[in-house]
C-alpha cells in the first residue's frame, strides 16, 4: 500500500505549475513549496503538473528543477517526477553501464515489478536511449551474468495464480541435483528463475524446502563469497517477498558507517506509491525503531524533508 498523502480535492495541475514556478524565483530556491507540491501528489496528477509546466512556461519541469536544486534532493526530487517506466529506466541504464556482479538494481526491477510494469520500463528504456535493455545488458555483462540478466529482463512471466504441483515438484528435485552438483549456472536453473511465475515458483521453492530439508537460498549459500550464488539468491529473495527484500536494501543503506542515498532514493521513490506501508512494517518489526525515525536520524535538510514527506508519519 501507498505511505503518499494528498488533499482530497487536488489543485490543478495549472494551479501547482505557478506554484512550482513561484518557488523558482527569486534570490533562493523555495525548496519547501516544491515538497509542498511534488511529495503530495499522486503519479497521475504529477504527470500532468509536467505537461502543463511546459505548456505554460515553455520548459521541461525536469529541466527547471535541475537547475534549481542540487545533491541528494535533487536527485530525489527527479526520480519522482518520472513516471514509473521512465524511472525504471533510467535506473537500468545507469547500472548498465557501470555494472558490477553486487549491483542488484537491474534484479529489483526486472523482479520486484509486475511484468507489465518491466515491460513498461523496456519501451520507456527504448525510447529514451535508442537501444533495447536486452542488448545493453548483453553488452555490458559477461559469462554466467550474462547468461542469467539477459532472460531475467526479457521476461513477461504469467501474472495468475495457478500452479501446476508435478511440475513445482519435479522442477524442485531438478534445482536440488543441480545445487547438489555445484552446476549452478545450469540452463535448466537459469530457465526456471527466469521464466516461471511467482506462484509457480513459489511452490517450487516450497516443495524443495519439504522434500530436501532446507530452504533452498540456504543450499546456495555454499560459497558465501561466490558473486553468482548471491545474485541467485537475490532474485529468489525478490519473488518469494519483494517487500521484506527491499526492507532489507534500506536496513543496509541506513546501517552503513556513511548512509547509502542512492538505495535509500531508490526504494523509496520507486515504493511510495506501491508497498511502502509493508516495507515500513517490516522495517518497524525487524529494527525496533520505525523507518520514520530511522531515516530522519541519517538524513538532513531539504532531502530528510522530502523522504520523509513519501514515506508518510508514524501513524499513516
Amino acid at each position: 500500500m501507498s505511505t503518499l498523502t494528498f488533499p482530497g480535492s487536488l489543485p490543478s495541475p495549472a494551479d501547482d505549475c505557478e506554484q512550482l514556478h513561484k518557488a523558482f524565483q527569486g534570490w533562493g530556491t523555495n525548496e519547501g513549496l516544491i515538497i509542498s507540491v511534488l511529495a503530495h501528489r499522486p503519479a497521475a496528477h504529477r504527470r500532468e503538473i509536467r505537461r502543463a509546466y511546459a505548456e505554460i512556461y515553455g520548459e521541461d519541469l525536469l529541466k527547471a528543477l535541475d537547475k534549481e536544486l542540487t545533491r541528494d534532493f535533487e536527485r530525489a526530487v527527479l526520480l519522482w517526477v518520472l513516471d514509473a517506466a521512465e524511472r525504471d529506466a533510467v535506473l537500468a541504464n545507469e547500472v548498465v553501464r557501470k555494472w558490477s556482479p553486487g549491483n542488484r538494481v537491474l534484479i529489483e526491477i526486472a523482479v520486484a515489478r509486475t511484468a507489465d510494469e518491466l515491460f513498461a520500463a523496456k519501451r520507456a528504456y527504448q525510447a529514451r536511449f535508442k537501444r533495447s535493455l536486452e542488448e545493453d545488458v548483453a553488452a555490458h555483462t559477461n559469462g554466467d551474468f550474462r547468461k542469467l540478466l539477459v532472460p531475467l529482463v526479457s521476461s513477461y512471466r504469467y501474472e495468475g495464480s495457478e500452479v501446476n504441483a508435478s511440475l513445482a515438484k519435479s522442477e524442485a528435485k531438478m534445482l536440488h541435483e543441480k545445487i547438489k552438483g555445484k552446476d549452478y549456472n545450469h540452463e535448466e536453473v537459469i530457465r526456471i528463475l527466469t521464466t516461471r511465475s511467482k506462484a509457480q515458483l513459489l511452490a517450487t521453492f516450497n516443495d524443495y524446502k519439504n522434500q530436501f530439508g532446507n530452504p533452498i537460498n540456504k543450499d546456495l549459500k555454499s560459497d558465501p563469497k561466490n558473486e553468482f550464488l548471491s545474485v541467485l539468491r537475490a532474485i529468489i529473495r525478490c519473488i518469494t517477498c519483494p517487500e521484506r527484500y527491499l526492507e532489507k536494501v534500506i536496513r543496509l543503506a541506513i546501517n552503513k558507517m556513511g548512509t547509502d542515498e542512492g538505495s535509500l532514493t531508490r526504494v523509496i521513490t520507486t515504493r511510495a506509491e506501491v508497498d511502502m506501508k509493508q516495507i515500513k512494517e517490516l522495517y518497524h518489526k525487524r529494527n525496533s525503531v520505525t523507518l520514520y525515525r530511522a531515516v530522519k536520524k541519517d538524513t538532513t535538510g531539504d532531502y530528510e524533508d522530502f523522504l520523509l514527506a513519501l514515506i508518510g508519519h508514524d501513524d499513516a
